[in-house]
């Protein structure tokens, strides 16, 4: 058999390659204009390469018994890691992709398809569109993991998306975000600000140095109108190859002090992140 071989492709928002694992025979890693954006194992969808893909895996993992079927609604796709996890875990799970480059669909739809009977249905969208006109109620998990390039795009960052959102989930429905920022944290602090003003309940998973503000990273921001399973989410996290920590209640307090949320007129993307900020370890 050939040994694959790296393919680059012009998409949509910028130039995306997939460069074959050395090490594993049918494992990938997607990256657009250089940045790494995913790592699919086709042999077995649980290894889970980034570390915040893991984190909001933890996150599905909890929310519900594991014989139970999900509606998960993902904002963003890239080349579907947490869908095809989620496939592989919850058999039966009812799952929507939202992703706006539909030249990286077509090319993650050639080079790395989904399994047959996957339950997971791409459709080619901005991410925010769709979310206003999604079935109210109809959703258990909606993660949100959407860059433009490095960054959050603003209209994925404000009050309205924050309620957009709620709409779309069910009683006890669960929100989880991948955010990225660094100190003094005040991107995640308006993130913070927002979903506290339409959630009841939420938590934060990130990594000691990212909180203590010694490097730029990603965090997951975890929202519900139900009580979190912090508890569940805190040993899952703790036990990873990169520890996290899961905060909730008075330190969020802090990391929002003083942050107004945003509404949909004044939103700004989340901040650039330093060079070398997103490479793998």
């Amino acid at each position: 058999m050939d040994e694959p071989i790296p393919v680059t492709r012009a998409v949509d928002h910028g130039t995306a390659k997939l460069m074959p694992d050395v090490d594993r025979a049918r494992a990938w890693l997607l990256t657009v204009d250089g940045a790494p954006q995913s790592y699919v194992n086709l042999d077995e969808p649980t290894d889970l390469e980034f570390e915040y893909v893991r984190r909001l895996a933890h996150v599905v993992d909890v929310v519900a018994p594991q014989d139970r079927p999900l509606d998960v609604l993902h904002l963003g796709g890239g080349a579907l890691t947490l869908p095809r996890y989620v496939a592989a875990t919850r058999p039966g799970a009812r799952q929507t992709v939202i992703e706006a480059d539909r030249g990286l669909i077509a090319l993650v739809g050639e080079y790395l398809p989904l399994p047959a009977e996957s339950g997971i249905t791409v459709h080619g969208a901005d991410a925010r569109a769709w979310l206003e006109k999604v079935e109210p109620a109809g959703t258990d998990v909606l993660v949100a993991d959407v860059f433009g390039g490095s960054r959050v795009p603003a209209q994925l960052t404000s009050v309205e998306y924050a309620r957009a959102a709620r709409r779309a989930l069910r009683p006890g429905g669960v929100y989880a975000a991948n955010l990225a920022d660094g100190a003094p944290f005040a991107f995640l602090g308006s993130q913070i600000a927002a979903l506290s003003g339409v959630f009841e309940h939420l938590c934060l998973i990130a990594e000691p140095a990212v909180l203590r503000g010694r490097r730029f990273g990603n965090t997951v921001l975890v929202a519900s109108d139900a009580e979190l399973p912090v508890a569940a989410l805190a040993r899952r996290t703790a036990a990873d190859a990169f520890p996290a920590r899961v905060e909730y209640g008075a330190p969020l307090d802090r990391l929002s002090a003083g942050a107004g949320p945003v509404h949909d007129h004044d939103a700004a993307p989340s901040p650039e992140p330093p060079d070398g900020a997103f490479t793998l370890r």
